[in-house]
């Protein structure tokens, strides 16, 4: 299968590895996140502290030309990050103009576009729209993309969305059968808090999030008993999204601490018919890797030195022009062994995976000792290098 052509630019690819995904040691993509970190920082704080009075009228030009800085840097980084767009892996086959689309509607960029968007409409305007400063601690979001615990959360609950969505509804329900019970059981006796359905919902949500301001408490028996029995209830429902959340985030854990184990490597094609023993140190050689969706394994480029192993997931690999899609229990990075292929390697995960990787050296000295393996590797090899590099 031929990839389909995409204008490529050694300047676009370089911007692309500084402000998305660098090569671990590159400096200046890891100044840029620092700096990008820091000015984000310093916004939150002003936001902060230029709502004290003091503050705001002896610093009110310190607090301007951080704002006037902020949005300018921040609105270069945006139409940098759609003009980098197209060099994502899980974008790039969709052309310039449609990959550039479909990031500016992902989560990121909608969060960078909120980051600047409300100084601009402020100014087009005319006027100081407070909500619209209030949603400059948007900012704060920007920070996910360089926090790993604040990026599992956002996949945990993008993964139980629709758990969350259920215990929500659920939690709406109840609500609302326990401000229609109570506005009837309370009306007469207290009009001004019970008189209706909508009033009541202010002690309903009190109750069943086991706030109770006290503010509002039903007077008559039948009220008591009502109440009584909402917040039995409210202990548990509140509890209900609480005990999802926890579970995603341990599961989501559980998989980042991916354990290579005997019988996951005995079930590798490639290792078969090793004996027991040379199971048992391949097990100790390997590591496990987790990888996201749309993540890069392989740069093209950079050198190979392992032989990965897919245990659980999907890669699309890419050798020269020809792509190759793997699913569990393939292997990948063999070419390595065969003839240096660098240039036109390249390994993206079309799906969330847990890998397990050999180093060559290791491999070498298994090849060694069984030299039927390296014959597999190097049919495997064949079959997915280029014609003008094989051999």
């Amino acid at each position: 299968m031929l990839r389909p052509s995409a204008e490529t630019s050694p300047l676009r690819r370089r911007m692309f590895e500084i402000v998305e995904e660098a090569a671990p040691g590159d400096r200046l993509s890891q100044w840029f996140d620092w700096f990008l970190i820091t000015l984000i920082s310093v916004n939150i704080a002003a936001v902060v502290l230029e709502t004290v009075p003091s503050l705001h009228d002896e610093l009110e030009p310190e607090f301007l030309a951080i704002e006037w800085i902020s949005v300018i840097i921040f609105t270069l980084e945006y139409f940098l990050r759609l003009w980098v767009a197209p060099e994502h892996p899980s974008l790039r086959r969709l052309g310039p103009l449609r990959s550039r689309l479909r990031y500016a509607v992902s989560f990121s960029a909608l969060i960078d576009l909120a980051a600047v968007l409300p100084f601009y409409l402020s100014h087009v305007f005319g006027v100081d729209l407070r909500i619209l400063r209030v949603l400059r601690l948007l900012r704060f979001l920007k920070l996910m993309r360089y926090s790993s615990a604040m990026m599992t959360m956002q996949r945990v609950i993008v993964d139980e969305r629709r758990a969350l969505l259920a215990a929500m509804l659920i939690m709406l329900g109840l609500l609302i059968m326990a401000s229609t019970a109570m506005h009837y059981a309370e009306r007469h006796a207290q009009p001004d808090h019970f008189g209706s359905i909508p009033a009541a919902m202010w002690w309903g949500l009190a109750t069943l999030t086991t706030v109770g301001y006290g503010d509002i408490v039903p007077v008559t028996l039948l009220g008591k008993m009502i109440g009584g029995v909402v917040m039995l209830l409210g202990l548990g429902m509140f509890a209900l999204p609480i005990g999802i959340l926890a579970t995603g985030f341990t599961q989501e854990v559980h998989r980042r601490e991916f354990v290579v184990t005997r019988s996951m490597v005995g079930r590798l094609e490639l290792f078969e018919d090793l004996p027991p023993g040379e199971i048992g140190k391949l097990t100790r050689l390997m590591r496990a890797v987790r990888f996201d969706v749309g993540s890069v394994i392989i740069r093209r480029g950079d050198p190979v030195e392992e032989l990965f192993f897919l245990a659980v997931g999907d890669i699309e690999l890419e050798v020269g022009d020809e792509i190759h899609r793997l699913s569990e229990g393939a292997v990948f990075g063999e070419t390595a062994l065969v003839k240096r292929v660098e240039d036109n390697l390249m390994a993206v995960a079309s799906s969330p995976c847990l890998l397990m990787t050999l180093d060559l050296k290791d491999v070498n000295v298994l090849i060694n000792r069984y030299p039927e393996i390296g014959e597999r590797l190097g049919s495997i090899a064949g079959a997915r290098m280029p014609t003008d590099s094989a051999g």
